[in-house]
């Protein structure tokens, strides 16, 4: 190195430990105050959590089987996955005791008597990003089948009429509605 860029060099150098040996002390501080400043607010969020009335405890446990409504007292249900701000599936049963197909599949709450049978809504899936997607079924108890009906991509529908053996489903999906028409 030639002779000013040395003296280039050790001004520089001065100048940098200069600012940071003035600087340091204020760095410092502020980073304690920093940690002070959120230890106190922790402090504080402690105490005033105490200080509320609990109200009540949820405790959120595996729910029972419960009778479904609308099932003629013959069907339990047992909730399998709530989907948010959505519908819930669930796992059926008969409350007789007696062994069935229906606890292979997942259900909706929606159960429609007929004479031939129960209309149910069985889940082809049960991932949220795939819903609605479900048979309209009807399960005979007597023979304890299964029969798919039609399958409705839309949570709103019900029966609208039932002629001898063809029965009628409307449905809406928030943008478009239509009619579906089954024979049993």
């Amino acid at each position: 190195m030639n002779k000013a860029q040395l003296i280039f060099h050790h001004t520089f150098r001065f100048i940098w430990n200069a600012i940071f040996v003035i600087c340091y002390p204020i760095l410092a501080s502020f980073g304690l105050l920093f940690i002070g400043l959120t230890y106190l607010f922790s402090l504080l969020s402690k105490f005033l959590t105490r200080i509320k009335p609990e109200g009540r405890k949820v405790v959120l446990k595996d729910v029972e089987w419960e009778t479904l409504p609308f099932s003629n007292d013959l069907l339990e249900a047992k909730l399998y996955k709530q989907i948010m701000f959505g519908p819930s599936g669930f796992k059926l049963r008969r409350k007789d005791g007696v062994p069935t197909i229906l606890s292979d599949y997942v259900f909706g709450n929606k159960v429609r008597i007929l004479e031939e049978g129960f209309i149910l809504e069985k889940w082809n899936t049960t991932e949220s990003k795939n819903l609605p997607d479900f048979d309209i079924c009807l399960y005979d108890p007597d023979q304890d089948s299964l029969k798919s009906l039609t399958n409705i991509k839309s949570f709103d529908w019900h029966v609208s009429e039932k002629v001898d053996n063809e029965l009628s489903f409307k449905w809406f999906d928030g943008t478009q509605g239509g009619e579906v028409k089954v024979a049993l």
